[in-house]
């Protein structure tokens, strides 16, 4: 229906990564935002691992590490002016199955423009200013009006439209949770003199509240993070956050010389009971919304996008259209456990979050259970099982030229992963990658990564999580047959 098959409502991290994933397959995509332009403020500054592995799957991870950074120590104020340095991942390292071990401070707002330049290089642009104010499902697609008075039809919608969401409410659905009003906190992105750029600052004031300036990598700015108390103006202002920083650190010690982007937050902890209605499906802030705690929101929104997009992709190009039904089973359930793990880490400081710490970089996330997660054990040595993260691997070609497993998982395709064997590729978009006699695995990290016998395939979804292991080929061949993968774009890996 229309000139594009995926209509696209919110251009934030989200929708954007949606887009990307889409058009990376071939589909016609239109990205719709109500707001005027891009978004100029920090908001979410914390990218997860997991989050830029996807990323990396899309060839822009490089762009964000770039300018953003992984080690930024947290520079701790008593009251009296002395210090302590924190490590906020004390002990986490990268390794050869996980190369992106930390979260990155990079701004929302960069994000955002690396994902939209991602776009523009496919000829896709926002329309901005385009407020979706009616939709109707039809038993070919969807048509949705904007305030100008046009409309728009795609044969579906994603709506990620943010916490205020319109394509949810039109759609009726519900958004289940709590609003807390005693909780409230002011969030600006500053410019400022008075402190170093190499640390992320928290104070805490004579009365007890604490502010935080986080400097923001590659920008001349600091997001400023700070409680509201009793009495306090709703409404953030370049004087309040003057006065609120002062009798934090001390009148004189750092002058707010501007403010690029100021807004206030109150505890807002909420999600739908459904994902998709009809050909209308829900993502990021649409769908969920977080506490900020532990940098669990923008990622979360971002991986809904990864798991949508190539699942659209797919039916769009003739697959089972009830391969879209597993996104809202694959992805509530991890919706749901985020919005815990980000409450039960409100008022846990960095470097005391233990295993709370470890799950929130999302490594851990897993659709074990899952409609696409055959039951079954990992490898031979205990490896990923169906449903688990695809773990990365350094690799040699024959000539001698490393390549890392990530950058040969970059889609649009499956990967079958064959150790000691070059597999038969099954049917559809689907890579192989011979583990031994194509490529060495040298030092045997992929074997140990993946727990693998000889002869044992993995297949490797387009989001980069494990579909099946066996040792069957016909199993293999069966699954993806099952799903009515396309029979399109298929080859063999030889790096």
């Amino acid at each position: 229906m229309g000139d594009q098959e995926v209509l696209v409502v919110g251009a934030g991290p989200t929708g954007l990564a949606a887009a990307c994933q889409l058009v990376r397959w071939g589909v016609r995509v239109r990205v719709l935002d109500a707001a005027p332009g891009p978004f100029a403020g920090s908001r979410g500054k914390g990218m997860q691992p997991r989050t830029l592995e996807l990323l990396d799957g899309l060839g822009v991870a490089g762009r964000l590490i770039a300018t953003g950074r992984f080690r930024l120590p947290i520079r701790r104020y008593a009251p009296d002016g002395s210090h302590v340095d924190q490590d906020p991942q004390p002990g986490v390292e990268p390794s050869a199955a996980s190369p992106y071990a930390r979260p990155l401070v990079v701004p929302q707002w960069r994000v955002e423009q690396t994902l939209r330049d991602l776009l523009a290089e496919s000829c896709v642009e926002v329309r901005w200013g385009a407020e979706v104010v009616g939709l109707e499902q039809r038993a070919d697609g969807v048509v949705v009006a904007l305030a100008d008075g046009s409309r728009v039809g795609a044969s579906y919608v994603i709506g990620s439209d943010g916490g205020s969401s319109a394509i949810r409410r039109l759609l009726g659905v519900s958004f289940l949770g709590q609003t807390d009003e005693d909780v409230r906190m002011m969030v600006g992105d500053v410019v400022l003199d008075g402190l170093d750029r190499d640390h992320w600052h928290t104070f805490t004031g004579v009365t007890g509240r604490a502010v935080a300036l986080c400097p923001l990598p590659a920008t001349d700015t600091f997001q400023l993070q700070t409680g509201l108390a009793p009495g306090d103006p709703s409404e953030p202002s370049l004087p309040l956050f003057q006065s609120i920083v002062d009798e934090a650190v001390g009148a004189g010690r750092v002058r707010l010389r501007r403010a690029t982007w100021m807004s206030s937050w109150r505890l807002n902890v909420r999600m739908v009971d459904r994902y998709r209605v009809g050909r209308v499906f829900l993502a990021g802030d649409a769908a969920h919304v977080h506490s900020p705690t532990g940098g669990q929101g923008m990622n979360t929104g971002i991986q809904d996008a990864v798991n949508l997009g190539w699942k659209l992709a797919h039916v769009l190009s003739g697959a089972e259209p009830a391969l879209l039904d597993s996104y809202e089973a694959e992805r509530l359930p991890v919706a749901a456990g985020v919005l815990g793990l980000s409450s039960r880490l409100i008022g846990v400081p960095h470097g005391e979050r233990g295993a709370l710490g470890t799950e929130a970089l999302q490594l851990g996330l897993n659709y074990r259970g899952g409609p696409l997660a055959p039951d079954g054990t990992g490898g031979a040595a205990g490896g990923p099982r169906a449903g688990d993260r695809a773990p990365d691997a350094p690799l040699l070609t024959r000539d001698g030229r490393r390549v890392r497993l990530f950058e040969l998982l970059r889609g649009p395709h499956w990967t079958l992963l064959g150790f000691d064997h070059v597999p038969v590729r099954p049917a559809g978009p689907v890579h192989v990658v011979a583990v031994g006699p194509d490529l060495v695995d040298d030092g045997g990290q992929a074997r140990e990564g993946y727990g693998a016998a000889p002869g044992e395939l993995v297949l490797i979804r387009p989001d980069g999580y494990i579909g099946i292991r066996s040792a069957d080929a016909a199993a293999v061949d069966a699954y993806l047959r099952r799903l009515g993968v396309p029979a399109v774009g298929a080859g063999t890996v030889a790096a």
